[in-house]
């Protein structure tokens, strides 16, 4: 039972890690959109859909913030909030591979992080956020009808 516990809590932990950190990024972004947009048309691979992109990510982070503030909606956050890193964790090694002095598009202080330490502290996440879904899975209890009466039983 403790070991569901300690799930748990760093489930939770890691709901509020993602909720701050995609808040902060996030609005970052939105308020300093030009350096972001002028970033993201530095990138060989994205660059034709920058407009798109420079929008829509910010986006994307804050509505993550608010199915991670939602019971109801937290594991589904927690989904996106896994394919959003993946997909940039993706797009880093890609850079890291063949085109490794372009500036970072991150919001915030975090732009400041080289390209290996960005590979980190996506794979810290990433690592936290398949935990906490294997923790909510486990959690997740059934609960038999009967077919007749439609009651629990």
């Amino acid at each position: 039972m403790e070991k569901n516990k300690t799930l748990s809590q760093l489930s939770r932990i890691t709901c509020y890690l993602l909720i701050f950190l995609f808040t902060y990024t996030g609005i970052s972004k939105l308020i300093d959109h030009d350096t972001f947009y002028s970033s993201i048309l530095q990138s060989p691979i994205i660059r034709g859909q920058a407009i798109y992109i420079s929008w829509a990510i910010p986006v994307i982070e804050l509505v993550i913030v608010i199915m991670l503030l939602s019971e109801r909606y937290r594991q589904a956050g927690l989904l996106f909030s896994l394919l959003l890193i993946t997909v940039f964790t993706a797009y880093i090694t890609y850079m890291i591979l063949f085109i490794p002095n372009l500036p970072c598009s991150c919001g915030g202080v975090l732009k400041e992080l080289s390209w290996s330490n960005h590979l980190l502290f996506n794979g810290v996440f990433i690592l936290l956020i398949v935990v906490s879904l294997v923790s909510y899975s486990k959690h997740k209890r059934f609960i038999a009808i009967n077919r007749i009466s439609r009651k629990p039983v």
